[in-house]
């Protein structure tokens, strides 16, 4: 690997976390608020166009809505579930390395918006096959991966 290839990743882990805990930060949280009706849509079973739901409260919607529009190109597609779960399915531009990286600092985010609770963090491959699993424990502030 040279030293060009070696830095840009480096510099995307960076600039992924750097995105994500400031506008976190900056938000002072995700209001509840009624979720837009722009939502991205999908065909079900039956040939009907319906919204992907990115979470199953207002509040976890509009936070996976902002996953998914803060992070373009690396994360396609974010769910939140219970306030304490999220999932997202990155694209084909992230790299094997940069996926811890990108899981910690998804973390963080997630525990600014939804504070003083255990959370978990999903990594989906593009295939929806999960890839890693970061765990948060609010008693010891640390992060476990799986």
């Amino acid at each position: 690997m040279n030293l060009f290839q070696h830095c840009r990743k480096i510099l995307t882990a960076l600039v992924l976390i750097l995105v994500l805990t400031t506008t976190a930060a900056c938000s002072g949280g995700v209001q509840a608020k009624q979720p837009s009706n722009s939502l991205p849509t999908t065909l079900n079973s039956n040939g009907y166009y319906t919204q992907l739901e990115r979470g199953n409260s207002p509040v976890g919607q509009d936070f996976g809505n902002w996953v998914v529009q803060t992070a373009q190109g690396v994360v396609q597609d974010a769910y939140v579930r219970d306030n304490n779960k999220l999932g997202v399915v990155i694209t084909r531009q992230v790299r094997p390395n940069e996926v811890k990286p990108l899981a910690k600092s998804l973390v963080q985010g997630f525990h600014k918006n939804f504070p003083n609770q255990d959370l978990k963090v999903l990594v989906y491959a593009p295939d929806k096959k999960l890839i890693l699993t970061a765990q948060y424990d609010e008693q010891s502030k640390l992060i476990e991966y799986q």
